[in-house]
């Protein structure tokens, strides 16, 4: 448990702190978040916990990640909360910095990763992964971790961080976490706080769906077939809409057409504008 949690807000502070830590043999390591903290936030600092000595949390709202009519002004900040939350845990130290710290007046560069950042949430929210891949370098440049931990409940974040985390050679481990779930299944996330009551009891139905396509798809049916009938048994128990239920290989998040090595499942559906995400591994029979 922490006993002094130190926040941050500049580069130079940060660096100063983890330079400090270094000379004394520490590992750092990295949990970078966007705030809005619940238990699966939480989870991420304890997956680190064994593996670094001094934990920095990042707390930053990334403007460049949101598309034209995002969330962005509305998603959930309450800084004091999170900082209540994070006393509990084995963090030490919070970055949190402006956004024209992180963007300063005159930044140019983008960090694109071509490929596996262009299908499924790349074609549903246009330069998502762009923002993403480039605040993830930045935070990573800024801190230098020995290891950083994402959520697999973005799944298709984690493979494109760790795309270019390998493409540019950056000397920090990337570990994914497992996904932590509510009582009834749903992916904890900081979006679930936007459903109705009647929408959150439906949205449970999610993980029980998926549930079952990973049954069928490992006892030998079609995957196109699965992935039908996942749709519609999703439109069924009252999601307004599903952009996308895929079967697809863990690593490159290619579309599998058998199950011959480990693959994913990847399913956004739709709820009172809520978009869930929701991933489960599928070991191949």
């Amino acid at each position: 448990m922490s006993q002094h949690l130190e926040v941050v807000r500049t580069v130079a502070e940060l660096r100063d702190r983890v330079a400090n830590a270094r000379s004394s043999g520490l590992r750092i390591g990295l949990v970078p978040t966007m705030g809005a903290l619940h238990h699966g936030h939480l989870s991420l600092v304890d997956a680190i916990s064994d593996k670094a000595d001094l934990i920095v949390v990042s707390i930053f709202v990334n403007p460049t990640q949101f598309g034209e009519g995002e969330d962005f002004e509305a998603y959930p900040r309450d800084e004091n909360s999170d900082l209540a939350k994070l006393s509990a845990t084995a963090a030490s130290l919070v970055y949190a910095p402006s956004v024209e710290e992180m963007y300063p007046a005159g930044d140019s560069t983008t960090i694109r990763v071509s490929g596996i950042s262009e299908r499924f949430e790349g074609m549903h929210r246009p330069g998502h992964f762009d923002g993403v891949a480039t605040v993830v370098s930045k935070l990573l440049l800024h801190s230098a971790p020995d290891v950083a931990v994402f959520g697999e409940k973005d799944y298709q974040q984690l493979a494109v961080i760790r795309q270019f985390v390998k493409d540019l050679a950056i000397p920090s481990s990337i570990i994914g976490a497992p996904i932590v779930r509510e009582a009834d299944g749903l992916a904890a996330s900081s979006r679930n706080v936007y459903l109705s009551e009647p929408a959150r009891e439906i949205a449970g139905n999610l993980n029980v769906i998926l549930t079952a396509l990973v049954q069928e798809a490992k006892s030998g049916m079609e995957l196109r077939a699965c992935e039908e009938q996942a749709v519609k048994a999703l439109l069924a128990a009252g999601f307004d809409d599903v952009d996308y239920v895929s079967i697809v290989d863990a690593q490159s998040l290619d579309t599998l057409s058998s199950l011959d090595r480990p693959a994913r499942v990847l399913a956004v559906a739709r709820l009172e504008k809520v978009r869930l995400l929701d991933n489960m591994a599928i070991e191949a029979p």
